[in-house]
């Protein structure tokens, strides 16, 4: 699959929350060729609602960080690391390509942040970042090891020139590959950290994995 990064930016409006479900679980199921047969993660806790942010919010958000929900003027996501699964990952921003297409990162070691969406420190909304379990060759992808998190893990952000960012991690859940939560590209609300990957059963003829495992993560202290 292609992977143009930095390619032209559609305009917000053309960008709805079902083209990029649609677009989002396309390219992660394009690449997810593990056999088979591995267990499906189990649920646990709730799914962040879209409530507002309460006062106080841990991350102070200063004038040069805010936007209008989107993640182009706040400081970008660089690097991901959930230190108990020895879970390290660098993370480049991802958008949307010409003909509708997510771009991902060519090396599934990496993770995407997608840039049309609030990014990880915004004051509201659903930071999203997508990572591979595996790829083509049969290696382990950026997010292979996230099936092993656990509620209360910690998660941290590294940003290009400005402070990390540390979250908790406080519910998974495993949704079929064409239900995604709308709260997951949500621009308002309270803010929340959401990682996205596959998940079992695997199907070769109906293109690849059936599911999706999505981690949800507030600031911590939160």
């Amino acid at each position: 699959m292609r992977a143009l990064i930095g390619g032209g930016r559609p305009s917000a409006a053309a960008v709805t929350a079902a083209a990029v479900v649609a677009v989002v679980l396309a390219a992660l199921l394009a690449w997810s060729l593990r056999p088979s047969g591995a267990v499906v993660p189990q649920d646990f806790g709730d799914r962040p609602r879209a409530q507002e942010p309460a006062a106080g919010a841990p991350f102070e958000v200063h004038d040069s960080e805010a936007d209008d929900g989107g993640g182009a003027s706040a400081p970008e996501p660089v690097a991901l690391s959930i230190p108990r699964l020895s879970l390290d990952a660098r993370v480049q921003d991802v958008g949307v390509e010409d003909d509708g297409t997510v771009e991902i990162p060519e090396d599934a070691g990496q993770a995407g942040w997608y840039r049309y969406g609030p990014a990880p420190g915004a004051p509201a909304g659903s930071a999203v970042v997508v990572g591979h379990v595996d790829d083509r060759t049969g290696d382990l992808g950026a997010f292979a090891k996230l099936y092993g998190v656990r509620e209360g893990d910690d998660i941290t952000v590294e940003r290009q020139g400005a402070p990390p960012l540390r979250y908790e991690v406080t519910a998974r859940e495993v949704v079929d590959q064409d239900s995604l939560p709308d709260e997951v590209f949500r621009r308002d609300g309270r803010p929340v950290l959401t990682l996205v990957t596959c998940a079992p059963p695997y199907d070769r003829e109906s293109g690849g994995y059936q599911k999706n495992l999505l981690v949800y993560a507030v600031p911590a202290g939160g």
